[in-house]
């Protein structure tokens, strides 16, 4: 099965040449849109519009449009307010099928052959109800080649055309989540293995890349609003003056927080059972197979990234390096622009820079 879309859009890991750049990316969530133009200048790349909107309660909910009218409303809203007509558009982590697997051949189109002979076996729906891609990561001394394969159910695909149609926007290429996040968070042709952790507001995505390409993603269910429903409990406050409270006190330990901190690690321990699962099968799959590579440090984004004392409380846990990312790493320097999004603001705008990314680092074969 081919992964041809429509006659306009790009497969999912590489644009051809003929078509200009929009450097575009729409990025919509469960909690909302968010959409970035950036405009190359004579030192690279910089951020020329960007908007956050959120979304009616209930109208995206698990990685479907489910009121079509309100989603298409503020998907135009939002394109107008960062300047773009047309964009790279994400695919939710949630509805995609990241597998690996090893194939005979040497070129893609015998590994996409060898996959769909297969495809019921790693992605669980009906073939033709199927797009997909593949993505070569390692060779087997046996000859084999390792692929990185991500599916998505067709129906998911048209629903989100047709959202973005209704709303006015050319989708110039449609593409996992993980895969645009990776694009902005890490520098290009980084060698690396790192796991990435995003905590949004509903949700907690992670996602394990090596060499700039994910080769393990899961997402879960819970992510910072919990946090501030668990603020909002201990105190008793209101909604919004639980999130203020979340954020100035975060995950410290100090004087008389020893109640509130408790409240907070009943959910933050959550979370982080969750990642260390992960991230103890794939050391564990690197200490077996000489086609891993163990992960050397985390990587924490995200709109609730900026909570105090996350990242130190993951590290302890985690045992392994944890940063807060920058979302502009493969922008141009900060030496000659300074960036109007603000930067814990930024944190939460991954996904749409790497979409917008995606016309100018093209790391996939």
């Amino acid at each position: 099965m081919t992964f041809v879309l429509r006659e306009h859009i790009r497969a999912a890991f590489a644009p051809p040449k003929y078509l200009a750049p929009t450097f575009a990316g729409i990025d919509l969530s469960t909690s909302g849109v968010k959409a970035v133009h950036l405009i190359e200048g004579t030192h690279g790349l910089t951020l020329a519009g960007y908007s956050e909107m959120r979304l009616p309660s209930g109208a995206f909910a698990d990685g479907e449009v489910v009121d079509h009218s309100a989603v298409m409303e503020t998907l135009s809203n939002a394109a107008k307010s960062a300047g773009i007509s047309s964009a790279n558009v994400a695919l939710p982590e949630s509805k995609s099928y990241l597998f690996e697997t090893v194939v005979p051949g040497k070129k893609k189109d015998e590994w996409r052959i060898a996959v769909e002979q297969h495809l019921d076996e790693f992605v669980p729906l009906p073939p033709p109800d199927t797009v997909f891609d593949v993505i070569k990561v390692g060779q087997e001394e046996n000859g084999g080649a390792l692929v990185t394969g991500v599916g998505f159910a067709r129906r998911i695909v048209d629903e989100t055309l047709s959202v973005f149609d209704d709303a006015g926007i050319r989708v110039q290429s449609l593409e996992s989540e993980t895969f645009a996040s990776s694009r902005a968070l890490l520098p290009y042709g980084d060698e690396s293995t790192s796991l990435i952790i995003d905590v949004g507001r509903a949700t907690t995505k992670i996602s394990i890349v090596s060499k700039c390409v994910p080769r393990f993603a899961t997402t879960i269910g819970f992510g910072g609003h919990s946090l501030t429903l668990a603020v909002q409990k201990h105190f008793g406050v209101t909604e919004a003056e639980a999130r203020k409270i979340k954020y100035e006190r975060g995950i410290v330990l100090g004087p008389g927080n020893e109640d509130y901190l408790s409240a907070m690690l009943s959910t933050v321990s959550a979370i982080r059972d969750e990642i260390s699962t992960r991230l103890e099968y794939w050391q564990e799959k690197a200490r077996t197979s000489k086609m891993h590579v163990p992960v050397t440090h985390a990587i924490l984004v995200g709109g609730n990234a900026s909570v105090r004392g996350f990242t130190e409380y993951l590290e302890g846990v985690l045992k392994i390096p944890v940063v807060s990312g920058d979302v502009f790493t493969n922008l141009a320097s900060r030496d000659d622009w300074i960036p109007t999004l603000d930067y814990t603001e930024s944190l939460a705008y991954a996904t749409a820079i790497g979409l917008a990314l995606r016309d100018d680092i093209q790391p996939y074969e």
